[in-house]
């Protein structure tokens, strides 16, 4: 089970600290932390309690907590930024990076910290391209004419091959064990070349393709950019 900790009790300072002062934020670009796929920081002052439940990301593995629900009586839920928090990443807690920290660590870290707290959150990149946009995918495969094809920003890749006519399963033994876009079987990997606007792949692909660094699955991938793919 995926552990998750409210820090409205856990991490509150003596009983004065339970009068919610008015947070300061401000979001920073490009922090010295190394993150290809971030574009800024959030930065807080948080009095204690915070009123923040903090979640893994990614259970049972040292890859930092993010923030999974905000509670009414605590300063981040005093903030006008409130919206924005939840599902965000922790960067930094006193200006140390606890995004490849385990919960307890980065829990420590902020239960020890003194009131105010100095945290920073990952704000994920703006896509490039808006939803719905239409792109061209150039799409080469061995055997074939290279053929360009018209994709929809936020369309699934698999299914926009296959609606195109690119022969993603070739060979029997690919038919046969078609998943059927659950991400299992890896049949409909692709390799991603020359892009515009694409994300660094999840770390689930990480692992289910360690030996294809440039691969793609593309049942669990939407467009969001054009691109050229070569299809196996």
């Amino acid at each position: 089970m995926i552990k998750a900790l409210s820090l409205l009790l856990a991490a509150a300072a003596p009983c004065s600290a339970f009068t919610v002062n008015k947070p300061s934020f401000s979001v920073m670009n490009k922090s010295p932390l190394s993150r290809s796929a971030l574009d800024a920081l959030l930065s807080a002052e948080l009095e204690k309690p915070l009123g923040i439940i903090l979640e893994e990301v990614e259970e049972n593995q040292a890859k930092g907590v993010k923030v999974e629900e905000l509670t009414e009586d605590g300063s981040a839920n005093a903030s006008e930024f409130k919206d924005q928090l939840v599902g965000l990443k922790v960067a930094t807690v006193q200006g140390t990076d606890v995004t490849n920290m385990a919960f307890d660590d980065v829990m420590d870290c902020i239960i020890n910290a003194p009131s105010p707290v100095s945290i920073e959150f990952e704000v994920p990149d703006e896509p490039m391209f808006e939803a719905g946009a239409t792109v061209q995918i150039k799409v080469i495969q061995e055997g074939n004419a290279d053929k360009v094809i018209d994709g929809k920003v936020g369309e699934n890749l698999r299914q926009t091959l296959l609606n195109n006519d690119v022969e993603l399963y070739r060979g029997l033994k690919k038919k046969l064990g078609n998943c059927g876009g659950g991400g299992q079987c890896t049949f409909c990997a692709v390799d991603l070349g020359p892009s515009e606007g694409w994300q660094e792949r999840s770390d689930y692909e990480n692992k289910k393709l360690a030996k294809a660094p440039n691969a793609r699955l593309a049942c669990l991938n939407n467009i969001q950019g054009p691109a050229t793919i070569r299809v196996q």
